[in-house]
């Protein structure tokens, strides 16, 4: 199963259950990381500026940035591009900013974000029970399973909230903060076991009245409406997750098992640049040397008769 990203209890009145959330999903989606043909080695992405863009806002003096407060920026309006420098920029050096609807651009800090930040929690607690087809699927985000923390007395009140919850055909719907964003949740029984299903909040899914106006007044015959529901009936069977496969990925992956594999490169040992220089430097003051004391010696004359 792996490990666990939660670790708290779920409690409804003074019911108080230990558990942690596993990951239900499990993503297969083949992954590749891109490399430069011409050299075969990895391409990797830097945060970095550029030379030809210009600045969004007019940078903070140095006092105002260690301050840390909340500011609206001013935008230039014609920054000379050739005056801002491009490079690398490091994480000390990147503010975060969102562009308001007024044009205006905010930034913010981290110490500002982690002030606001929800504390994590230890415990979801079940605020109401709903009828779990009352839910449209459209709101499901991410799922998870529920499992009692051995060791704790967890598995008796586990089993009793899965079996009341199953019997009535409710899910418990209550709220918690994994890491370090805040979820609302469906707590549902999956079987013989209890899972949890993040929620999107109501303003987060959008409404298709917009895309679909005008299908009230379309005109369509009981006869059609019959007819369809034959090739309905036709085609309905129970359902099975395992007779709907994945056939890209399996014919991803049977490419990828026929091609022979790239050919490792030789192994690469950086040269020693500061040990090479340093050579050089003393060969040339030896050399140096050599022609002072050379020319410092005075050439023996031949003794004459």
């Amino acid at each position: 199963m792996g490990q666990a990203v939660w670790t708290g209890a779920i409690t409804f009145g003074l019911v108080h259950i230990p558990v942690k959330l596993y990951p239900a999903t499990e993503p297969k989606d083949v992954r590749f990381h891109l490399y430069d043909r011409g050299t075969g080695k990895r391409v990797r992405y830097e945060r970095v500026t550029r030379a030809d863009e210009a600045p969004a806002f007019e940078p903070p003096p140095p006092a105002f940035a260690d301050e840390g407060a909340r500011r609206v920026e001013r935008r230039r309006e014609a920054a000379p591009v050739a005056t801002v420098a491009a490079g690398p920029v490091g994480p000390e050096a990147i503010v975060r900013g969102v562009e308001l609807p007024t044009g205006e651009l905010v930034t913010v800090t981290d110490s500002e974000l982690f002030s606001i930040a929800p504390e994590r929690s230890r415990t979801i607690e079940i605020e109401e029970f709903v009828e779990l087809a009352q839910i449209d699927p459209v709101f499901y985000e991410k799922s998870y399973y529920v499992a009692p923390v051995a060791g704790r007395g967890a598995e008796k009140p586990y089993a009793l909230l899965l079996r009341a919850m199953d019997a009535a055909g409710m899910v418990g719907i209550g709220r918690f903060v994994l890491r370090t964003k805040p979820h609302l949740v469906a707590i549902r029984p999956l079987g013989e076991a209890l899972a949890l299903e993040t929620l999107f909040f109501a303003d987060e899914v959008r409404s298709p009245d917009e895309l679909f106006r005008g299908l009230s007044d379309v005109a369509i015959s009981e006869r059609e409406v019959r007819t369809a529901r034959q090739l309905v009936a036709a085609l309905a069977t129970a359902w099975s997750p395992s007779r709907h496969a994945d056939l890209y990925r399996e014919e991803l992956l049977r490419l990828l098992r026929a091609k022979p594999a790239a050919p490792p490169a030789e192994p690469f040992e950086p040269a020693d640049t500061a040990g090479i220089g340093d050579l050089m430097a003393t060969l040339r003051a030896s050399v140096e040397a050599a022609k002072r004391k050379t020319g410092a010696k005075t050439p023996r004359s031949k003794r004459a008769g």
